[in-house]
């Protein structure tokens, strides 16, 4: 059949809307070509390589882009699908949206694997490891729950009143979520905060005490000596005074109270108490070797002078194992000092009898 047979027959602007759509993909591969070449070209000349990272994740939308522009300017030429250029105007339009929501999609969530592997592991904090994959999560649903409300334009519905009905319908979860959403909030600010983390020892007003296992979106849980877990909600994390024993630094300083007899040497008893501190220090792991003791006396008591020595230990554990070595050590070498420790002492004094009495 000759040309002017198609021409005739009106298949003219069917074959040149053919011709048009099948360049759209040779123009396409060239697009991947060339996004393909410059992404490597910017691997090696950004930062980290993010120029390249970005392209490659809309490469493929844009091919897409191509394709759908070549398929919407070859239809224009079919005269037979006029009757139908609103429904396929409409088609266009919806892929165009999902293509764009695509590209979005795969941008964001490129930029956010690329922060986790480049930035977020160099980072001492571990927020940022646990908040970036909840964005990524919430950009994607954000993204396509947008492009759902332009496809829903598209085809003529009113937006208005969906966003009317969504409004109602989020106010009444919010509410019913309430408590969720108060402890997930908390729980943002528990992590940014960082004043507590995994195997920090803590101790909450009047509450429990012990060690962190997990700082979670919802709750926290610690063990206790107990070996017993407690999941706390994060609300109450927020909203409580907190006493880590491990931060800023896990040293912790210890305070051993004593005293001794009013008749004792006050001098010797100072330098034998810290001769016995200085070697308990040195004979124990658990105790800071460049802190020197002090020592020092603090009131005079109903039996004793009393007195205070201070030391440190390299953390709360190691804290009971000095101070329990501590005192083992001074009650030893005051009773080989012959310095008296008393027992609680009432003296009683009897006045003399008044004139007159009988004896």
């Amino acid at each position: 059949m000759s040309w002017e047979s198609f021409s005739n027959a009106g298949y003219e602007g069917a074959v040149i809307g053919g011709i048009v759509f099948a360049t759209s993909f040779a123009v396409a591969a060239a697009v991947a070509f060339v996004v393909r070449f410059i992404a490597a070209r910017l691997d090696t000349t950004t930062p980290y390589g993010i120029g390249g990272v970005a392209l490659r994740s809309v490469r493929n939308s844009l091919v897409a882009i191509v394709v759908v522009l070549g398929a919407y300017v070859g239809i224009g030429f079919v005269e037979q699908l006029d009757q139908w250029s609103t429904e396929v105007q409409q088609g266009i339009i919806i892929l165009a949206i999902l293509i764009g929501a695509h590209a979005l999609s795969a941008g964001s969530s490129a930029a956010v694997n690329w922060y986790m592997v480049n930035i977020a592991a160099r980072t001492e904090t571990t927020f940022d490891d646990r908040i970036l994959p909840l964005l990524r999560r919430f950009l994607r649903v954000f993204i396509y729950g947008l492009a759902l409300v332009f496809i829903l334009d598209t085809l003529g519905y009113s937006i208005g009143l969906l966003l009317g009905g969504l409004g109602i319908t989020g106010l009444a979860v919010a509410l019913a979520l309430q408590p969720t959403l108060t402890n997930y909030f908390a729980g943002t600010y528990v992590m940014s905060d960082q004043a507590i983390k995994p195997g920090d020892y803590i101790e909450l007003q009047g509450g429990p005490a012990g060690y962190v296992v997990d700082v979670g979106w919802r709750t926290t849980k610690i063990r206790t000596w107990l070996n017993t877990l407690v999941i706390i909600p994060n609300a109450v994390m927020a909203d409580t005074i907190i006493t880590n024993y491990q931060g800023p630094d896990p040293a912790l300083n210890i305070l051993v109270y004593g005293g001794v007899s009013y008749a004792s040497d006050l001098q010797q008893v100072q330098e034998v108490a810290l001769d016995v501190t200085r070697g308990v220090i040195a004979d124990n792991d658990e105790a800071v070797k460049s802190m020197e003791p002090w020592f020092g006396y603090d009131s005079f008591g109903d039996s004793n002078v009393n007195f205070w020595i201070f030391l440190q230990a390299t953390d709360r554990v190691g804290s009971f194992v000095v101070t329990n070595d501590l005192i083992k050590r001074l009650h030893a070498r005051f009773a080989v000092e012959g310095i008296e420790i008393n027992y609680p002492v009432r003296k009683i004094v009897f006045g003399e009898e008044p004139p007159g009495s009988s004896s």
